[in-house]
C-alpha cells in the first residue's frame, strides 16, 4: 500500500520496501527552490521513521531530472532564505544550511539511495544526484556544470574530481562540457544506462535488488565506503572548496555578474534568461 504525504514541490510514496521521492516542479525543470529543499528533507524524515522502507528512489517529474538551483528565486530574492544572501554572512549561512548540510544528509543517509536521471542533470542537480549511492540514467540524460562561465566554482560541493577523476573534472568544468549517458557510464558517474521509457521500471528493479540486503548490512556497506573516501579526503576537500566558493561568489566579478542577471530577469519579466541559465544553478 502506497503511503502519501502532503507536499507542494515533491511527491512521496511507498510501495513495499521502496520509497520514491519525486521532484515535482516540471515547469522549471525541477529547479531546487527553498521549499523543494525543505520538503525533500522532510521526506527523508519520513523514510527514516518507516522501518519497512529499505531503499529510496529519487527521481524527477517531466522531461528533466533537475536543472540546478532555482535561479529565479535567488535573483529575485523571493524567499526568506534568498533575501538573506544580501550580505556575505547571510549567503554563507544560507548555503551552508540549505546546500551543504542538506546534501551531506542525503549522502550520509542510513538507507541506500538511487537517483533515476533523465534529461538535464545540471550543476546543483548533478550535485544532488551524486549524493545518492547509485545512479541509473536514461539514454537521454545529459550531465553538465557550466557555472564557471557564470563566475561560479562548481557549485557548493565539488563532486567532479571524485566522480570522474581530476583531469576529466578540469575539462568538464573549465570547458563547460556536457556528458551524455554513455560517457557517464564509461567514467563511472552512472551505474547503469537504460532506455528512457524503461527508467522507472529499471530503477524499481534495481531498488528491489538492493532491498534484498538486510538493512544493517546495507547501512554498514554505505558507512564503510563513505568512510573510505573520507579517509582519502573527500569531506575535507569539499569543506575547503565550499569556503573557496564563498570567497569567489563575493568578489567584484561575481557580484557584478549577479547584478547583470538580476537586471535581465527584471527586463524579461520572469524566467526568460534564467531558463537559459538554469543549468548554472
Amino acid at each position: 500500500m502506497a503511503t502519501k504525504s502532503e507536499f507542494t514541490t515533491i511527491r512521496y510514496s511507498v510501495e513495499g520496501p521502496v520509497a520514491t521521492i519525486t521532484l515535482a516542479r516540471p515547469e522549471s525543470a525541477n529547479a531546487m527552490s527553498s521549499v523543494l529543499i525543505d520538503e525533500l528533507d522532510r521526506a527523508l524524515d519520513l523514510v527514516e521513521e518507516d522501518d519497512e522502507v529499505r531503499v529510496v528512489i529519487l527521481d524527477g517529474e517531466g522531461k528533466h531530472f533537475c536543472a540546478g538551483h532555482d535561479l529565479k528565486e535567488i535573483l529575485e530574492e523571493s524567499s526568506d532564505w534568498t533575501r538573506m544572501r544580501s550580505t556575505p554572512e547571510g549567503k554563507l549561512h544560507h548555503e551552508f544550511t540549505m546546500y551543504w548540510e542538506k546534501c551531506l544528509r542525503l549522502r550520509d543517509f542510513p538507507k541506500p539511495t538511487i537517483a533515476a536521471v533523465q534529461g538535464v542533470c545540471a550543476a546543483a542537480g548533478l550535485m544532488l544526484a551524486t549524493m545518492c549511492d547509485l545512479i541509473i540514467a536514461a539514454d537521454n540524460a545529459k550531465f553538465s556544470n557550466p557555472v564557471a562561465r557564470m563566475t561560479g566554482v562548481g557549485v557548493e560541493l565539488l563532486i567532479e574530481p571524485w566522480e570522474m577523476g581530476p583531469r576529466k573534472a578540469k575539462e568538464f568544468l573549465l570547458c563547460a562540457t556536457t556528458i551524455d549517458a554513455g560517457e557517464a557510464l564509461r567514467l563511472g558517474l552512472a551505474n547503469r544506462v537504460v532506455k528512457l521509457d524503461q527508467l522507472s521500471t529499471e530503477a524499481r528493479l534495481m531498488a528491489d535488488e538492493v532491498a534484498l540486503v538486510p538493512p544493517i548490512t546495507a547501512q554498514a556497506i554505505k558507512e564503510t565506503i563513505n568512510h573510505t573516501v573520507d579517509l582519502q579526503g573527500q569531506r575535507e576537500a569539499w569543506r575547503y572548496h565550499f569556503m573557496v566558493h564563498q570567497f569567489v561568489s563575493n568578489t567584484e566579478t561575481a557580484l557584478g555578474a549577479m547584478s547583470n542577471r538580476k537586471e535581465a530577469v527584471r527586463e524579461e519579466g520572469g524566467l526568460g534568461s534564467v531558463k537559459r541559465e538554469q543549468s548554472g544553478g
